[in-house]
Parts: structure tokens; C-alpha cells; sequence
């Protein structure tokens, strides 16, 4: 059976976690709520599932197709206008393809078509709401490289935007923004890609663009990411396990591991004594 209750997540959700006729959570949203919601759950000893935000890293190897990879990258990034938990919103490039890609990368960002959705020419819609918007114009500083375009019209449009931000520490590289804003970093070899891409909280997902297989599974064995593409922008197909390490979440969800989030082992001993 599936019941559907509207209504405000402070309230409903919140009367779910705290019900002790509710033997189990599982949560999608951000990392704020769902360190909320572990916490009630802890009260109890409730166990959750959690699927929580992202800051995934799309990886960008010199032998890689880079035609393919950027044009791939520019959909990985600004797809539903960039509110995608699985958003790749950085991308390393390898320092030697650094240039190409991104020549290949601004000519692709200027064709992206930002229109009403309903118009089936549509590869991006609006965002959300004012507030948010409000909030994904507070990432963009100074280090802008080069902006699609969007409607100057009623709408909550925000155009398709890359940053080549310097800082390590910049908020771009560092939050989510859950909007079409992308931050390209170049990176020296192998292990300086698997550090930029591990400096973060958070690990839902990810992508790797190599043509060397060795490289490929190498580099997705040490990258901290709970889903990872080869050659690649996919995330989530309902047949492989889905989740997050670090605080993008806790838990299995889809795939054959999904069950097991809802599975207690029960051991009954008979003695022939």
C-alpha cells in the first residue's frame, strides 16, 4: 500500500521519525535535514537510509574523447537546471588537455538552449524559486570563464555558468549548489585528480573519462564516491545498488542491496538435546 501525506516536512516528517509505529526511514534531500533525521532516528534506534547531497567530481583524462567529455559534462552539470543531487558541479581536467577541453567546453555551453520546458527544443528550464535563485547567484565571483544565456523574461532563469575558481577553499568547490553552476579545475597526474576529487564531504557520484581501462579502474577504486561512470555522466539505474559515502548519506538504495536496508536477520537455534 503507499499513502501520501502532504504537507510540511518539519511537521509530517518529522511526527514519521518520531513515531514509534514507523520501523524504518528513508530519506532524500539535503545533508542539513538528514543529519536531523539520523538524530531522531538514533533516539530510537530506528535504522535509516539516507541519500543526501553531492558535490560530484566529473575527472577529465588527456587520452580521454574530449569532444565526447565535454559535450557529456555539459548535461552532467546544468541537466534539470543543476537541482540534481548527482550534479557533477566540479570538473578536473588533466593540465595538458586543459586548454582543448575548455575551448570544446565554451563552445558547447553557448548552444544550450534555455526555454520554457514546454518547448521541445527545451535543454534547460527555470529554477525553482526566487530564494534559489538568489542563492546560486551568491556562488558566482569573479572567476567567471564563460556564460550560456537565458530569458531576460518573467521566469526564474539563471544561465548555464562555468567558474575556474583558484582557491581551494572556494564555496564553489566546497557546497552544493543544486543550480547550473560548474567549477572546471585542472589537476597535474593521477594522484593529484583522486586528491581534488576526495577534498570534499560529500561522495554520491562521479565520472571518469579515460580511454585507458587500467586508469579507469584504478582512479574509481580510490575516488570516495558511491557511484561512478566510466566514459560516462549515468547515476542511477534502478538494477545497481544507489547511495553515498560521507555525508552524501547512508545506505542502498535500488539494485540487489535494496532489500537488505529493509531486511532483519533472524537466527532460531534448535537443540536435538
Amino acid at each position: 500500500m503507499l499513502q501520501v501525506l502532504p504537507g510540511k516536512g518539519s511537521v509530517i516528517g518529522q511526527r514519521l521519525v518520531d513515531h514509534a509505529g514507523v520501523a524504518k526511514i528513508v530519506f532524500t534531500g539535503s545533508t542539513e535535514v538528514g543529519r536531523e533525521i539520523m538524530a531522531g532516528c538514533a533516539r530510537q534506534i530506528k535504522p535509516v537510509t539516507l541519500e543526501l547531497g553531492g558535490k560530484s567530481a566529473n575527472v577529465v583524462f588527456a587520452d580521454a574523447d574530449l569532444s565526447a567529455a565535454a559535450a557529456a559534462a555539459l548535461y552532467a552539470a546544468f541537466d534539470n537546471a543543476g537541482q540534481d543531487c548527482c550534479a557533477r558541479s566540479r570538473v578536473l581536467v588533466e593540465r595538458r588537455a586543459y586548454d582543448p577541453f575548455m575551448e570544446l567546453f565554451e563552445a558547447a555551453v553557448s548552444r544550450v538552449v534555455v526555454t520554457e520546458p514546454s518547448d521541445e527544443k527545451a535543454e534547460m528550464g527555470p529554477l525553482i524559486s526566487e530564494a534559489h535563485r538568489e542563492r546560486v547567484a551568491g556562488f558566482v565571483t569573479d572567476d567567471v570563464a564563460f556564460r550560456g544565456s537565458a530569458p531576460a523574461g518573467a521566469g526564474y532563469w539563471f544561465p548555464p555558468t562555468v567558474l575556474t575558481p583558484t582557491d581551494p577553499a572556494a564555496r564553489v568547490l566546497r557546497e552544493e549548489i543544486f543550480g547550473p553552476v560548474v567549477a572546471v579545475v585542472p589537476f597535474d597526474d593521477e594522484a593529484d585528480a583522486i586528491r581534488i576529487a576526495n577534498d570534499s564531504d560529500f561522495g554520491l557520484s562521479g565520472s571518469i573519462w579515460t580511454r585507458d581501462v587500467g586508469k579507469a579502474i584504478r582512479v574509481s577504486r580510490d575516488i570516495e564516491s558511491g557511484n561512478l561512470s566510466v566514459n560516462s555522466n549515468s547515476s542511477v539505474r534502478y538494477w545497481t545498488p544507489f547511495g553515498g559515502f560521507k555525508s552524501s548519506g547512508l545506505g542502498r538504495e535500488l539494485g540487489p542491496d535494496a532489500p537488505l536496508a529493509f531486511t532483519e536477520t533472524k537466527n532460531v537455534f534448535f537443540s536435538n538435546g
